[in-house]
């Protein structure tokens, strides 16, 4: 039976070997920086490939609240019905980064994801699907935001 602290010590073992060879996740590919580093919807959707202006979908759904009580904890859903999609993107248009989420889709996978994001203020919330050509589509839905979540 392995004990916590075997596991823990084990998981220390790891992330020193993983230091010391710098195999970060960022140098792995598995961390798009310039993406999450942009500050408007245009760059990083430019830094995750997509081609073009995005062009609004009935086929990319958005699921957020009208209204967040808290933005410290903002329900997002996002999914799409169309073919080839490659990635989902949640974008926060008034975040300081406005990048919230990647999903990366492949055929295995049915192109729908939740998760929380912070919202320090009201701002449209932007659902974007990538396809597999470059194309972007999205849906988008103002968010009201009552109590501020990122330091307000």
């Amino acid at each position: 039976m392995q004990t916590r602290r075997h596991t823990l010590k084990q998981s220390a073992l790891v992330a020193g070997l993983l230091a010391g060879t710098g195999l970060f996740p960022q140098y792995a590919l598995a961390f798009n920086k310039a993406a999450f580093d942009a500050k408007s919807l245009n760059d990083a959707l430019k830094a995750l490939g997509a081609a073009g202006a995005p062009a609004e979908s009935a086929s990319v759904t958005l699921t957020a609240p009208d209204i967040a009580e808290n933005g410290a904890v903002v329900p997002l859903a996002v999914a799409s019905s169309l073919p080839n999609v490659k990635q989902l993107v949640l974008l926060v248009e008034k975040n300081p980064n406005a990048l919230v989420s990647v999903f990366n889709v492949s055929p295995e996978v049915e192109p729908s994801f939740a998760t929380r994001s912070k919202m320090g203020q009201t701002s449209d919330v932007y659902a974007v699907a990538i396809t597999t050509d470059g194309k972007a589509h999205y849906a988008k839905k103002e968010v009201k935001v009552t109590l501020g979540g990122c330091g307000g």
